[in-house]
């Protein structure tokens, strides 16, 4: 086995050897064991449309699909002209 040395916050020490004394095994036996579990989690892949679906025509005057048009709704509201200083 390999070792590493890694830097943890005291809350975290202090949970990781209290659940060290309470099962009566070494700190490092709990590490590796958490570190397998979050191995074998499997990842959870949301679509990322549900991410922003509370998002979606929460900004009023847009277009209902500026990705159509974007050029044109750039061009109406002067964006890339140069101001007056």
């Amino acid at each position: 086995m390999k070792t590493i040395t890694v830097r943890l916050p005291e809350p975290l020490v202090a949970e990781l050897e209290a659940e060290s004394r309470e099962r009566k095994c070494s700190k490092s036996d709990v590490v590796r064991e958490r570190l397998q579990q979050v191995g074998r989690a499997k990842p959870c892949r949301s679509k990322p449309l549900h991410a922003i679906a509370d998002l979606i025509g929460s900004v009023t005057g847009l277009p209902p699909d500026l990705s159509a048009r974007k050029k044109r709704y750039l061009k109406t509201i002067g964006y890339g002209r140069k101001s007056a200083r």
